[in-house]
């Protein structure tokens, strides 16, 4: 029988130190903004994304004091989270918010640990983050995306070398980051369009009574600040 003491597993996962070479930080850096860029590739990676998105809003809302009821996730990269409580004041302004800033705010999380050389506990904050999102997705779409985004994860962090895992780490990092800009960018051009009356911004709007606008420019410079914070910890020395 192979048993594995807990102090032994916390430190496989959170103790693993790896520095990588300077030019793989760089190469998994391009590759996630070629990623975020061309958009056929966009489309499919962009689920991922919304996944984070309906994260932040579920996490926030369970912290606020709110209960959560479900999240769906849809095929045009879309997401709604359901949750029950106040339907004003600070939780669910809170709530409202955490969305467009989750990807980019995960994504420096991920940079810090990857200072750190901690690329393992990446990977397994990722499956914890799956793993959540599953047990409160109700509809079969979501079902299937969080599920073979799951398989991806899995079948790098338990067959890959441990190269390809850190780089696989750091892609994450930089997807997130990079890829948390680019949906704030959708969002203002679909409220210029009044194809978003909906949206998060306008639901802070009315929750607060400053305009959409502000709260687009918030979110975008909420990411902006995550991508230079971001970008200084995995690059510079």
């Amino acid at each position: 029988m192979l048993t594995t003491d807990a102090p032994d597993l916390w430190q496989r996962i959170f103790g693993e130190a790896w520095e990588p070479p300077a030019t793989m930080v760089l190469v998994t850096a391009g590759v996630a903004l070629l990623v975020v860029l061309v958009r056929p590739v966009w489309v499919v990676a962009r689920n991922v994304i919304t996944i984070v998105h309906e994260a932040g809003h579920g996490l926030v809302a369970l912290l606020a004091g709110r209960r959560l009821s479900g999240i769906r996730l849809h095929s045009d990269t879309s997401g709604v989270t359901v949750s029950r409580g106040r339907p004003e004041g600070p939780g669910m302004v809170l709530t409202a918010l955490a969305g467009y800033v989750a990807p980019s705010l995960l994504g420096l999380a991920f940079a810090a640990l990857l200072a750190g050389e901690r690329t393992s506990a990446v990977l397994v904050i990722c499956a914890i983050l799956l793993f959540g999102v599953l047990v409160m997705v109700r509809n079969a779409y979501g079902v299937l995306s969080v599920v073979v985004t799951g398989l991806l994860l899995f079948a790098v962090s338990w067959f890959a070398p441990a190269e390809v895992r850190a780089a696989f780490a750091y892609f994450i990092a930089w997807f997130l980051l990079v890829g948390g800009l680019r949906p704030v960018v959708e969002l203002q051009r679909k409220r210029a369009r009044g194809r978003a009356g909906d949206s998060d911004a306008d639901q802070l709007a009315r929750l607060t009574g400053a305009p959409g606008f502000f709260w687009v420019g918030s979110f975008a410079l909420i990411d902006l600040g995550a991508l230079a914070l971001g970008c200084a910890w995995l690059l510079l020395p």
